[in-house]
């Protein structure tokens, strides 16, 4: 295992209509040994992030290190690093021992060591009774084991995962979640993965990096992100989220009081903001409580409100209210029961903690 420095590391295509930039004067410092995401929308940068830490593309600027080598003019099979591709990119006519074994032999490791590192292999990702096999044999769990098997047999210092589970259907991604993680932590190596799925990185990331525009806007661990976004853009990107404009009119204790379309809100932000400063307030459906109409919040938020919509989920239920001027409020519950019956009036109970006031 290696950590993996960036510096100021950006990237630039030529276009007909002048230059797109993809990376943009990016600097990120990863521990060796850690499982780390890069997470952002379709065409933020990610992938191309991913290619010039495998050496598939040249930067047009600053530096990569794995530990203290700098690997930035390197090519990918002087690198230390192997990739996993959204197609796993198996060979078809080749058993799955074959596939795993490929990369050794080319390297020139004796047969008897090969067969142990490939029996080894195919143990971990829990994959050893489909040794003889063929991929078309396999479901796309199975052919991602595999291929992670494959990228493993070349004991990288680095593994690089591009959206691996992007083929797999929801319930075969949630578990493979899960079976990464485990391979990734057993084998050592540092890791470094792409996706666009929130929960697969909020999930099992050590630490995750957002991305937009190329530029990377916040990094922290799934927690850190999730209660803590820096802007709207992550705390959108995160999850789900009730958005209200709103103006900080002073502090009361810990908390900002603040000026909204549905009045008086307490919410925890920045000690930079300062009275008159117009800020987004973000509540999580989940720290939405319900109460009955009138009931003093108790030092929480209380917002009368008549509930619309509710809707059941299985474990969980989402509902959503009616508040003052027409807004509306998503909710979240647990256990699913319904709490109060469609278009009877209520109170929404929100903590001041859980109103997270952000910039602009």
């Amino acid at each position: 295992m290696v950590p993996i420095r960036l510096e100021k590391l950006t990237k630039a295509f030529p276009t007909a209509r002048g230059t797109v930039v993809a990376v943009a004067e990016v600097t990120l410092e990863i521990e060796a040994g850690e499982l780390f995401f890069l997470l952002g929308p379709s065409g933020c940068g990610k992938t191309t992030l991913l290619r010039m830490l495998a050496g598939f593309v040249e930067p047009t600027r600053g530096r990569i290190h794995f530990g203290s080598r700098d690997v930035t003019a390197l090519p990918p099979e002087a690198r230390d690093a192997a990739m996993v591709f959204q197609n796993y990119a198996l060979w078809p006519h080749m058993t799955v021992a074959r596939n795993v074994a490929f990369g050794p032999q080319i390297r020139g490791v004796g047969r008897r060591q090969r067969e142990q590192l490939v029996r080894e292999l195919l143990e971990t990702v829990r994959i050893a009774e489909k040794a003889s096999a063929k991929p078309m044999e396999l479901s796309g769990g199975q052919q991602q084991r595999v291929a992670l098997a494959r990228a493993l047999a070349a004991r990288p210092k680095c593994l690089l995962l591009d959206e691996p589970l992007s083929n797999l259907d929801a319930t075969l991604r949630a578990a493979m979640r899960w079976e990464i993680r485990r391979i990734v932590k057993s084998s050592g190596t540092t890791a470094v993965y792409v996706t666009h799925d929130q929960a697969e990185a909020l999930a099992i990331a050590d630490r995750i990096a957002v991305m937009r525009e190329g530029r990377i806007v916040q990094v922290g661990t799934g927690p850190e992100l999730y209660d803590n976004p820096a802007n709207r853009f992550v705390a959108e990107f995160l999850g789900e989220g009730n958005f209200l404009p709103a103006g900080v009119a002073g502090r009361e204790g810990a908390y900002l009081v603040l000026g909204t379309p549905l009045g008086k809100l307490l919410g925890r932000g920045s000690e930079a903001l300062t009275v008159g400063d117009q800020v987004t307030c973000c509540i999580r459906p989940e720290c939405v409580r319900l109460a009955p109409t009138g009931q003093a919040g108790g030092g929480e938020n209380a917002l009368p409100a008549r509930l619309t919509e509710w809707v059941h989920l299985g474990e969980t239920a989402r509902f959503r209210l009616e508040l003052a001027g027409g807004l509306e409020l998503l909710g979240a519950a647990m256990p699913a029961r319904p709490a109060a019956a469609v278009g009877e009036e209520l109170t929404a109970l929100v903590r001041p903690e859980d109103v997270i006031v952000l910039p602009g």
